[in-house]
Order: C-alpha cells, then sequence, then structure tokens
C-alpha cells in the first residue's frame, strides 16, 4: 500500500498544522519535512547511498548535490576524523627522530 502525498496532505498535515495554530504552507508543508529528514540522516552517520534510495532518487549524485547545502556540521566532523588519525604526541619513530637532538 503506498501513501498518497495529496491525500495525506489534505486529510492529516494541514489539519493538523491548523490544529496546534501553526500557520500552512510551503515553510511547513510536507517538503519542508522531507528537507529535514533528507538533512537529518547525513548528519547523523548515514550514507548518500542509503539516503538517495530513502528518498526514490536514482542516483546518490543527485541527492548530494540536491541536500549538501542541508550539511553545515559536515566540516566539523571532518576535521574532527582527521584530528583523530594524529595523537597529540609524534610516536617516537616518528619524523622527529630524524631531524636529531
Amino acid at each position: 500500500m503506498s501513501l498518497d502525498r495529496n491525500r495525506f496532505n489534505d486529510r492529516v498535515w494541514r489539519p493538523a498544522l491548523r490544529a496546534a495554530e501553526v500557520e500552512t504552507g510551503r515553510d511547513n508543508g510536507m517538503h519542508a519535512l522531507r528537507h529535514f529528514y533528507a538533512s537529518v540522516l547525513p548528519n547523523a552517520g548515514e550514507s548518500i547511498k542509503a539516503l538517495s534510495e530513502y528518498v526514490g532518487h536514482q542516483a546518490p549524485g543527485f541527492t548530494l548535490r540536491t541536500y549538501t547545502h542541508l550539511m553545515p556540521s559536515s566540516g566539523t566532523r571532518t576535521r574532527a576524523a582527521v584530528d583523530r588519525l594524529f595523537p597529540d604526541e609524534p610516536p617516537a619513530d616518528g619524523p622527529r627522530r630524524f631531524l636529531g637532538p
């Protein structure tokens, strides 16, 4: 069984927004919810390939191009990953060994 987006919007989503006294419209619509979903998963570590399948895109590249602007913390995660590779002190047999006393 599939969910009809328009029927869900008309019969469930918009009435729920009105009941919560939240303005209806694109900013609070299902499209915004889709963008939220598509930004939360990569920030939580889900792969672009899996996200692409979840949102129904044929190619992960399209998903990446579409949602990359929604991943503000990716730079922080990248720096942290690289920092974890390098200890605070170089190993005893590292580059300093060759620099002399």
